[in-house]
C-alpha cells in the first residue's frame, strides 16, 4: 500500500478504469459528480446514482460530451428506497454489465448542528437511515455483481468527526462512527475470500454544499477542489489498490 502522501499526489494512467463498471451515490454534484466525470475521464463505464435526475442528467451529458463511455441513470432516494430496490438495481447491473467493479458510497446528509439533547429524534433517525442503514442495504444487495468482479473495490465516505467525536456534530458523526466500524467488519469478513475489497476515505475539507452549509462562515477560497482530492478515490477504484482492505485513507492527509 503507498502512503498517505503517495495516495494523495498519485498519477494514475490514463486508462487506469478502462472496462470497469463503477455505481456511484451521491453522482449529481459535488464530490459524486467529480469521481463520476474523473472515473468516466480514465476510461469507466459510470453508473450514476442519486435523488435528483435532472442533475444527474447533466452529469451524464458531460462525460458525453467529454466522449466518455456512454453512463446510466439509476434515481434513487436513500432515505425511502428498500431492500427490494435495491435487489433489483443488482439485477438490472448484471443484466447490462455481468458484474460490478467498483462502488462509491458517496451519498449523505449533514442533519442538525445542535448538542444531543436538542437533537431531533426524526432528524436523528433519518440521518442514520441514509448515512448507514442505506449504504449496508445498497451494498449487501450488490454483493453478487461485486462479487462476479475479478477486482471489486468498494469505497464508503468517512469523516473526520467519524474518527473523533466532536460538540455539536450530532447524528452525522455518530452515523460516520457506523461508517468506520462497517468497513473494519465487512473487510475483515471478505479478506481473502474473493476478489471485492472495502475501505474508506474521508475527504477531508473540500469545497462541497455539505461544506458551506456545516460552516456557512467560512470561505470556499481556502479549500482544496473535489477536483484536487480525485487521486485518493482513482487509487481505491482502481488495480493499484487491489491488495488494499479495510483501510480508512485521507484524501488530504495534510490538512
Amino acid at each position: 500500500m503507498l502512503s498517505a502522501t503517495q495516495i494523495a499526489e498519485y498519477q494514475p494512467d490514463a486508462n487506469l478504469l478502462a472496462g470497469r463498471a463503477i455505481l456511484i451515490t451521491g453522482a449529481g454534484d459535488g464530490i459524486g459528480k467529480e469521481v463520476a466525470l474523473t472515473s468516466a475521464a480514465h476510461g469507466a463505464t459510470v453508473i450514476l446514482a442519486g435523488r435528483t435526475v435532472a442533475k444527474l442528467e447533466q452529469v451524464y451529458d458531460q462525460i458525453i460530451a467529454a466522449d466518455g463511455p456512454e453512463p446510466t441513470i439509476y434515481p434513487v432516494d436513500l432515505e425511502g428506497a428498500t431492500s427490494d430496490n435495491y435487489d433489483e438495481l443488482c439485477v438490472h447491473i448484471l443484466e447490462q454489465f455481468g458484474r460490478l467493479d467498483g462502488l462509491l458510497l458517496n451519498a449523505g446528509i449533514l442533519g442538525q448542528r445542535t448538542p444531543l439533547s436538542n437533537y431531533r429524534q426524526d432528524v436523528w433517525a433519518t440521518v442514520m437511515q441514509v448515512n448507514v442503514t442505506a449504504q449496508f442495504q445498497m451494498t449487501q444487495a450488490l454483493m453478487p455483481a461485486l462479487e462476479k468482479s475479478a477486482d471489486a473495490s468498494v469505497i464508503f465516505t468517512s469523516s473526520g468527526v467519524g474518527r473523533v467525536g466532536r460538540s455539536f456534530w450530532g447524528a452525522y458523526a455518530v452515523s460516520k462512527f457506523a461508517v468506520e466500524g462497517m468497513v473494519q467488519v465487512w473487510a475483515a469478513e471478505l479478506d481473502g475470500l474473493g476478489s471485492v475489497r472495502v475501505n474508506a476515505i474521508n475527504p477531508g475539507a473540500t469545497a462541497t454544499g455539505m461544506r458551506a452549509q456545516a460552516f456557512p462562515a467560512e470561505n470556499p477560497g481556502s479549500l482544496k477542489s473535489a477536483a484536487e482530492i480525485m487521486p485518493a478515490y482513482l487509487y481505491l477504484l482502481g488495480s493499484d489498490s487491489k491488495v488494499v482492505n479495510g483501510q480508512s485513507i485521507d484524501a488530504q492527509p495534510h490538512r
